[in-house]
């Protein structure tokens, strides 16, 4: 069981492992958007973005859902943008300590 939720944790992080689909993903958390409507918002090619949500829904993180002639995404699981939120806590915690330690150098060279 363990190694089953291991193996689930690592496909999932792997599924999100690009910045195209990362940006997909903020894009979805601010609510459900056409292809077109992600095309435009990212500014990318649409075989670049349709790429991407086939991997998203491969992997279950993303829903197509036909609407007429055209497909709406949206995230799967709400948590999703909790996720993206404490993946930004992360970074900005990182960016805080990097900038201190490079402080902390610069003053030792003085």
């Amino acid at each position: 069981m363990n190694l089953e939720m291991q193996q689930f944790k690592a496909d999932f992080f792997k599924a999100l492992a690009h910045p195209l689909r990362i940006k997909i993903l903020e894009i979805l958390a601010e609510g459900n958007k056409s292809v077109n409507e992600i095309q435009s918002l990212i500014g990318s090619e649409g075989s670049a973005v349709s790429q991407q949500l086939t991997v998203l829904r491969a992997k279950n993180i993303v829903t197509g859902t036909k609407d007429g002639n055209r497909v709406i995404y949206a995230l799967r699981d709400p948590m999703i943008v909790e996720l993206l939120i404490v993946a930004k806590q992360i970074f900005n915690n990182h960016l805080v300590d990097t900038i201190t330690m490079l402080d902390k150098i610069s003053e030792s060279d003085s």
